[in-house]
């Protein structure tokens, strides 16, 4: 859903690649500084149950995920190093949220049942990008889905600063759900993406050869020895 507004965003990215670039900051630092900033900044807020805070500080340093690849765009060295370090990263970052979130649902938020959702929502949010990674190494395209990266990243934080919120008491408390829904969806959306872009890859595949087991199979000797 997010992915129409790339052009945008990454527009919204030139200044800030600039003043890094001037001050001589290298892409790969900017991508390894914000994953290892989001990662700290989910372990030590979300378990706490300060949700809303962790929101907007972690808001501040995970789309650094745009960010470095403005930078190498504007240095023209865009690499395939890059591409794979952003990306494996990126899956750092991802399980330090989600985790984060199941902690704190181990801890003050006081579920079972929602510390295993959201874990589930985490292992949709991998397997999808592992699908994608997984087709586009055997040739195939692979591309959109109902919820992609940034979708799942949004919908997450949407609950946790809202649910936070409710907690806090500076919004309804019936908010307090807001949270576990985007949960829920997240799981579904991550099921559903999986499937469409499982479909993707099925409707690119060549079709099975067929295999005929008796003209495989060898002929027996005859009588004189020959074959």
């Amino acid at each position: 859903m997010l992915e129409k507004f790339r052009a945008g965003w990454a527009a919204a990215m030139t200044p800030p690649a600039r003043l890094l670039l001037k001050l001589g900051v290298h892409p790969d630092a900017v991508t390894w500084a914000g994953t290892l900033i989001t990662i700290a900044l989910a372990f030590v807020f979300f378990p706490q149950g300060w949700l809303w805070q962790g929101t907007l500080l972690i808001t501040l340093f995970i789309f650094s995920d745009g960010l470095d690849g403005q930078m190498a765009r504007m240095m023209d060295r865009k690499s395939t190093w890059g591409a794979f370090l952003d990306s494996s990263l990126d899956r750092f970052g991802d399980g330090a949220l989600f985790g984060g979130v199941a902690l704190y649902y181990a801890g003050p938020g006081d579920s079972v049942f929602w510390s295993a959702m959201a874990l589930g929502a985490l292992v949709c949010g991998q397997v999808t990008s592992y699908v994608k990674a997984r087709g586009e190494a055997l040739g195939m395209t692979v591309r959109g889905g109902l919820a992609a990266r940034a979708d799942r990243i949004l919908v997450l934080f949407l609950g946790t600063l809202l649910t936070g919120l409710a907690r806090s008491g500076h919004v309804p408390e019936v908010l307090h759900w807001a949270l576990p829904v985007a949960l829920c969806w997240l799981v579904f959306a991550g099921l559903v993406t999986v499937g469409q872009r499982m479909a993707q890859v099925h409707r690119q595949s060549p079709a099975p050869t067929s295999f005929n087991a008796q003209a495989a199979r060898p002929e027996s000797p005859r009588a004189d020895g020959t074959v």
